[in-house]
């Protein structure tokens, strides 16, 4: 066993001569600890409202969506849309058509998204979970003219039985007349299909109206033209092998991109936050690392005499400032694994008890309790950057002190 480890393993054990050593170093342990879980407890925090906003987008976003580098739609009789049906990982493929829109409703006008969507959109996607009415799903006849509004959107409406809407949409190609807009703009009706969808984002259910891709391609002059294609892979497929697989079918004509790509504006800005919570976490224990410094300068006072026995014994001052360096790198060391420890068991007690909840429990949030998710690769991460930060804090003070003061 390397020299100095076993003497510095024996110092943090063994009894002191002053009792004021052991407390600085029992606070040092606790201070590292408590930061660390502070890191775990907040990356894994992070991670849950993550994984729950990702989980909220399932039900309405595809595993993969397919669109057109080059313009907003593409023909719907394109030959690369059969080489998609026929990949053996793709179970189902939606057609979709988007645009803005303008309804008209009680003399209110309101801009909102108008998608198209066929018969296969419910099997590609989780909608069939996400929809609240008496009516039945519509789009079994992709020509229906019936309507599926957002929930914020029908609320708007007066409800999902809102009768009939006229919804209008700018010619193709023409610019609007201001004496008399309604030259330049097809107009028609959609019905009430005694249905709404609630995705619990603000974007889709504030401004989305859903209806048949034949309407949708009718009513904005896009007739055998598709938007998107939606896609629902095989169990177990490999959505990363699949996404490469298809860009190469596409011949770099098309974009395939998986549920984090297709709201990467949104995840975007939560590794933003996810990053500045990290660092900030880390100056934390960087500060925590310091009481080290106390610590180790007690033991080296409390050692003098040990210091001028090994001395004797043979030891080199190298050595003996290694000593001090394994003193204060042990107890980051035990201070990081006491943390996170704390952080994980913190972590299950919330998974499982929801300790920490959302307003009152009166149903005005999505979930009761924060949400929490424990990824393994964020602990290793906090491990290794707790053992650096306490290893380069420590690392000077100690070296110059342990030679200032065993000279």
């Amino acid at each position: 066993m390397n020299f100095s480890y076993y003497i510095a393993k024996r110092y943090i054990f063994s009894k002191k001569k002053s009792n004021a050593v052991n407390i600085i170093s029992a606070i040092s342990v606790m201070g590292v600890a408590l930061a660390t879980m502070a890191m775990v407890c907040v990356l894994s925090g992070l991670n849950g409202f993550r994984d729950l906003i990702g989980d909220l987008f399932t039900a309405f976003d595809p595993e993969l969506e397919v669109t057109a580098r080059q313009g907003k739609n593409f023909s719907d009789s394109d030959a690369f849309i059969k080489k998609v049906e026929q990949h053996p990982q793709v179970e189902s493929v939606a057609k979709t058509l988007e645009d803005h829109a303008l309804i008209l409703f009680l003399g209110r006008p309101t801009v909102v998204t108008l998608k198209g969507v066929d018969e296969h959109f419910a099997a590609v996607t989780g909608i069939g979970n996400i929809l609240y009415g008496e009516g039945t799903y519509p789009f079994g006849d992709s020509g229906t003219d019936k309507a599926v509004p957002g929930f914020g959107l029908s609320e708007q409406l007066g409800g999902p039985d809102f009768g009939s809407l006229q919804i209008c949409v700018p010619r193709k190609g023409e610019r609007i007349n201001l004496a008399n807009p309604s030259e330049n703009v097809n107009a028609d009706f959609l019905q009430a299909s005694g249905l709404c969808f609630q995705v619990h984002q603000q974007r889709y259910d504030e401004s989305y109206i859903l209806c048949g891709l034949q309407f949708a391609q009718q009513l904005m002059e896009q007739d055998g033209r598709v938007g998107a294609l939606e896609l629902r892979l095989r169990q177990g497929a490999d959505v990363e092998k699949v996404k490469e697989e298809l860009r190469e079918l596409g011949e770099g004509r098309f974009s395939v991109s998986d549920r984090y790509e297709q709201q990467e504006d949104v995840f975007n800005v939560m590794k933003i936050e996810k990053a500045f919570a990290f660092f900030f976490l880390a100056f934390i224990v960087l500060i925590a690392t310091f009481n080290i410094i106390g610590s180790v300068s007690m033991l080296i006072i409390d050692k003098r005499e040990d210091v001028q026995t090994l001395r004797n014994l043979g030891a080199s001052d190298s050595q003996i400032v290694r000593t001090f360096l394994f003193e204060g790198w042990l107890i980051t060391a035990i201070g990081a694994l006491l943390g996170i420890v704390l952080g994980l068991v913190l972590c299950l007690l919330q998974q499982h008890f929801g300790l920490l909840r959302l307003g009152n429990g009166d149903g005005n949030f999505i979930v009761d309790a924060y949400p929490i998710s424990v990824h393994a690769l964020d602990i290793v991460l906090i491990g290794v950057t707790v053992m650096i930060v306490g290893a380069l804090s420590v690392a000077y003070p100690v070296r110059y002190l342990s030679r200032r003061l065993t000279s």
